[in-house]
């Protein structure tokens, strides 16, 4: 998480200091009223992609906006390894649930320096709170019973104790439908810097922390700690649409 935070902080400053050389007087020609943004993130609690967002926002004033917006991702234990069995395939050893949080929230958006509309960078800071629901989805692994004999069934540490047996995870989201849910509340701050050179287009970097708690604890695996709240630095590429 360290290191983590260094490389974003690090990043931060090296994309400010540019931001701030780069800008230019006509910068407050670059107006819209709303904007439609797709995400794709990056997180310490996911994996290489850690999910997807969408954001609608509309203008309040010249340097404010309100946005609502709703995000997907697949949270991780930190504890998870992956391993690759006899057989070839990788697996998460120790893992008996996903969990897939929806991620509904509202949030504001201040504007701290507009970009003109064919050069420069535009930064804001933005804020939002939602609630959470949480999609806790069996880990399914197939397992090898005897030698004709192969089960597909969610892992129990107590049952899939030879890790030499186990084949390989299940087909992707075939727990989906054995789903528990769980309710609880998200909040994130973040730093935005948009880049493009069209006015009606937007490409960008969101950076910042999310926290996300759950009125339980979530059994991701069962052997080690597990956790109701989770928090994570986070940054996601977007591309959208303004008018």
């Amino acid at each position: 998480m360290m290191k983590a935070l260094k490389y974003l902080l690090t990043l931060f400053l090296s994309i400010l200091s540019l931001t701030l050389f780069a800008q230019r007087e006509d910068a407050g020609d670059y107006e819209y009223d709303r904007e439609v943004l797709f995400g794709i993130n990056k997180n310490t609690n996911g994996g290489l992609i850690g999910g997807f967002s969408l954001k609608i926002g509309s203008r309040i004033d010249d340097s404010n906006f309100q946005f609502f917006g709703l995000d997907l991702a697949n949270v991780k234990n930190p504890k998870e390894v992956r391993y690759t069995t006899n057989f070839g395939n990788s697996y998460i050893f120790g893992k008996s649930n996903y969990l897939y949080a929806i991620r509904p929230y509202y949030g504001r958006e201040i504007i701290l320096f507009k970009k003109a509309p064919q050069q420069g960078v535009q930064v804001s800071l933005l804020g939002a709170v939602g609630p959470s629901l949480g999609l806790i989805s069996p880990y399914i692994i197939e397992y090898v019973v005897n030698r004709v004999e192969t089960v597909r069934e969610q892992y129990n540490p107590e049952i899939h104790q030879s890790t030499g047996n186990i084949l390989g995870p299940g087909r992707i989201f075939e727990g989906l439908g054995n789903s528990e849910m769980a309710f609880g509340g998200n909040a994130k701050a973040a730093v935005n810097f948009e880049f493009g050179v069209f006015k009606s287009n937007v490409t960008g970097l969101e950076l910042g922390y999310q926290l996300e708690g759950f009125t339980k604890e979530i059994p991701l695996m069962p052997t080690v700690e597990n956790r109701q709240v989770f928090q994570s630095v986070y940054f996601t590429f977007f591309y959208g649409f303004r008018k």
